[in-house]
C-alpha cells in the first residue's frame, strides 16, 4: 500500500476519549492541555450530574428539539426547560475554560458529541418508547443534531481560532441499534433493528456536513463488534475503537480502512480503576500510596502489544503504524480516580512512543 496518506495529528500521538473525573472544568482543561500537547480534547465532566452526562450534554446542542429529564431517561419535551438550561450553562463553562487555556493553540483539537443513533436509542418519546422506534422522530432528531453540531463547531472555532477541529461522534449504542437488541419500555421485547442503509445514510449526512465545514469527522464505538465498514463508508476519517475488543474478524475491515487513509484511535489502557471491576493486582489496587498501575500499564510494550499484533496480521508497513494510530484509554476516564486518570495518560504516551520506536513486537 502507499504511504501518501496524511493524518490530522503528529507522529506518535496519544489522547483521551473524552470524559474526565471531577467537576472543575478549569482544572480539567488545564490538565488535558498540559498532558496531551499534540492532540488535546475538550474534557467532559459527567460527575457534575444532569446536563453534563453524554446525552444531556449533546441534548443541549439540539436545535428546536427540546428534551428533559424524566425518572427513566431523557425524554422529548414540549418546550425547553431547566434541564436544557443547565446543560447549556455547563457547556458554556467548559468553553470558557477552553478559551482561557487553549485560545492560542494551533494544532488539532478534538471535541466529542453523542451521535444521532446513540441519542435516538437513549431519548424517549412522550409515550415512553425509545425514539429510535419511530422513523419520523429519528429523522427530525438527526436534522436537529446535525445543525446543532455545526453550530457547536463554529463556537469552538471562535474560541480557539487557530485549531483544526476533529469532531468525534460517540456511538456506543450503534451496534445495539443495528442488531435490534435494545429493550422496549416494558423490558419484555426488543426495539426493531434499524436498516443498515438508513443508519449509514444518517451518519454520512453528518460526517459530510462536518467535513464540508472544514473539520475532521471521526466516530467512536467502544462496544464489542463495532461496525467498522459501515463507519468507514459513512465518511468517518478516523475511527476510535477499543483495541482490547478487536478480534481477527475485524482484520479485513480495519485493513481496508487503513488503506483508505482512515486513522485509528485505539484504546489500549483500561479506563477505570474501580475496585469492583479490578483484581487486587490490577490498576484498581490501592496501597498507602494510592492507585497502583497494573503490569500492562507499567510495561509500555505490553500495553500496545494488541496493536502491534494487529498490524503484523494486516501486513502493513511498520513505518506507518505510529502515524496512522493514536493510542488512547479504552473509553472515557470519568469513572477513574484523578490519580489513575493521569497514570492512564502517562501509559498511552509511553505506548505511542513504543509504536514509533519499536513497531514490531
Amino acid at each position: 500500500m502507499t504511504e501518501q496518506h496524511s493524518y490530522p495529528w503528529p507522529d506518535a500521538s496519544y489522547t483521551g476519549v473524552g470524559s474526565w473525573p471531577g467537576e472543575d472544568p478549569d482544572e480539567a482543561v488545564r490538565t488535558v492541555i498540559g498532558e496531551l500537547p499534540g492532540l488535546p480534547h475538550l474534557p467532559e465532566l459527567p460527575d457534575r450530574g444532569v446536563g453534563a452526562d453524554m446525552i444531556g450534554r449533546t441534548g443541549g446542542l439540539l436545535v428546536d428539539f427540546p428534551v428533559e429529564v424524566q425518572p427513566s431517561a431523557w425524554r422529548v419535551a414540549d418546550t425547553p426547560g431547566r434541564d436544557l438550561a443547565r446543560a447549556t450553562s455547563l457547556m458554556s463553562y467548559d468553553l470558557d475554560a477552553l478559551t482561557e487555556h487553549a485560545h492560542a493553540y494551533t494544532g488539532t483539537l478534538k471535541i466529542q458529541v453523542a451521535g444521532p443513533w446513540t441519542l435516538a436509542a437513549s431519548i424517549e418519546l412522550r409515550n415512553g418508547q425509545r425514539l429510535v422506534s419511530d422513523p419520523g422522530a429519528y429523522r427530525d432528531l438527526a436534522e436537529s443534531h446535525r445543525e446543532g453540531v455545526l453550530a457547536h463547531l463554529d463556537e469552538v472555532r471562535r474560541r480557539v481560532p487557530g485549531a483544526r477541529v476533529l469532531v468525534q461522534v460517540d456511538e456506543p449504542s450503534l451496534t445495539a441499534v443495528l442488531l435490534g437488541s435494545l429493550p422496549t419500555a416494558s423490558g419484555f421485547g426488543r426495539v426493531r433493528a434499524v436498516d443498515r442503509v438508513r443508519v449509514e445514510a444518517v451518519l454520512r449526512q453528518l460526517f459530510t456536513a462536518v467535513e464540508e465545514a472544514g473539520a475532521v469527522p471521526a466516530a467512536h464505538c467502544c462496544a464489542p463488534g463495532p461496525p467498522v465498514d459501515l463507519l468507514r463508508r459513512s465518511g468517518a476519517r478516523a475511527l476510535s475503537l477499543d483495541a482490547l475488543l478487536l478480534t481477527r474478524d475485524h482484520d479485513e475491515m480495519i485493513g481496508t480502512a487503513v488503506e483508505a487513509g482512515v486513522g485509528l484511535l485505539l484504546g489500549v489502557v483500561p479506563s477505570s480503576d474501580a475496585p469492583s471491576e479490578q483484581a487486587p493486582d490490577t490498576p484498581g489496587a490501592t496501597t498507602a500510596r494510592g492507585p497502583q498501575r497494573s503490569p500492562r500499564m507499567s510495561d509500555a510494550a505490553a500495553t500496545v502489544d494488541p496493536v502491534r499484533e494487529l498490524w503484523n496480521r494486516l501486513g502493513i508497513t511498520p513505518d506507518l503504524l505510529s502515524r496512522a494510530v493514536v493510542t488512547t484509554p479504552t473509553c472515557g476516564l470519568a469513572g477513574a480516580t484523578p490519580g489513575y486518570a493521569r497514570a492512564a495518560l502517562d501509559a498511552v504516551r509511553a505506548g505511542a512512543r513504543v509504536l514509533r520506536d519499536e513497531p514490531r513486537r
